[in-house]
């Protein structure tokens, strides 16, 4: 537990921000909200009897302070590519483990690229992508292989009941939209591609009662940044079911409402992951409610096992890299529903 240590939350007021506040408190730190916007900052601390720290990703002396005393900082400002180089400098200046909850897939690469070497020769501890997107994948893929040292190819499927979006998943989204322009990115080969084709629709068999149904492939999650940093797989794809892909594409589709005492909404999911070796197949899959609330137990999980020293490396790392996936992923059964037991066929 973590015994009253102060752990600053970059983004604390957001959806996701305050889900990752509540489990903090819950496991025992001491959250300390900090961002930009000061009311939206000090409503949350007073909600919480915690003490507000406004910071800006622009300005370096505002973040010094809102780090200062913590012996941890979890990102939950998008879009991640404004705020994720900036935080991580003062985790850096403060030697703090850095941890974030991005999905932006050029923010997830641009941490693995930049920050490697330096986090490595610092000893520092940098996680991206420790949430569903990212991590809960990764950790999947990665509890699926099992003994296996190599994979021919990892799938990564996701049945959402629906995707009613954040504000910040829409703005995360329009970020990335304008980096990456009129291409769509695929791993394939163990490289990148910049493709300007439609990804396909097809067919997913996802594990009872869900079923088949149509999903979009080469939907790539961040998943496909995460996995192949660590696990030598040289095809690595996601899917995303066909109505959750409309959903999220819609300007019209509504923002999550709670549905329990706790804030979820009552959106569902389930991922599914295959890993395969010529003839043999692994099989790994979790399934819970509401995406976004399930990155906090993540995210949570992830800061104390780092903090604890139930670690197999420094530097920027994956979750499945650094962490015991299946261990971890058993950690989280309150959370969510897991079958890890890969089987080949």
């Amino acid at each position: 537990m973590g015994s009253g240590q102060l752990v600053a939350v970059f983004g604390a007021y957001g959806h996701t921000g305050k889900f990752v506040v509540a489990e903090l408190a819950a496991r025992g730190f001491v959250p300390v909200p900090s961002g930009r916007n000061a009311r939206a900052v000090q409503e949350l601390a007073d909600e919480h009897g915690l003490e507000a720290r406004v910071a800006s990703a622009d300005d370096a002396t505002s973040l010094d302070r809102a780090l200062a005393g913590a012996v941890a900082v979890i990102n939950c400002a998008g879009p991640f590519a404004t705020t994720t180089g900036p935080v991580i400098e003062a985790a850096l200046r403060a030697k703090i483990p850095y941890l974030d909850v991005a999905a932006e897939l050029e923010a997830n690469l641009d941490t693995f690229t930049h920050y490697r070497k330096r986090a490595q020769e610092a000893g520092a501890v940098i996680i991206p992508a420790m949430a569903f997107f990212g991590g809960l994948g990764d950790l999947l893929a990665t509890a699926a292989m099992g003994d296996w040292t190599k994979a021919d190819e990892a799938h990564i499927a996701y049945a959402l009941s629906s995707w009613h979006p954040t504000a910040g998943t829409r703005l995360s989204g329009a970020v990335s939209r304008e980096r990456r322009g009129d291409v769509r990115l695929r791993y394939r080969g163990g490289q990148w591609e910049r493709r300007t084709d439609a990804a396909p629709s097809l067919q997913w068999t996802f594990p009872e009662p869900t079923g088949v149904r149509e999903v979009i492939g080469e939907f790539t999650m961040a998943d496909v940044v995460t996995v192949p940093q660590h696990l030598f797989i040289p095809d690595v794809t996601t899917y995303m079911t066909a109505e959750a892909v409309r959903d999220v594409a819609s300007p019209h589709t509504p923002a999550p409402t709670a549905s329990d005492e706790s804030g979820r909404s009552d959106q569902t999911f389930l991922v599914d992951v295959v890993v395969r070796s010529g003839g043999a197949e692994r099989r790994a899959t979790a399934s819970g409610q509401d995406i976004y609330a399930v990155t906090a137990p993540l995210v949570v999980e992830a800061l104390d096992r780092v903090l604890t020293g139930r670690t197999k490396i420094v530097g920027v790392a994956s979750a499945g890299e650094i962490f015991d996936a299946p261990n971890f992923l058993y950690a989280l059964t309150p959370h969510i529903t897991l079958d890890l037991h890969p089987h080949n066929t």
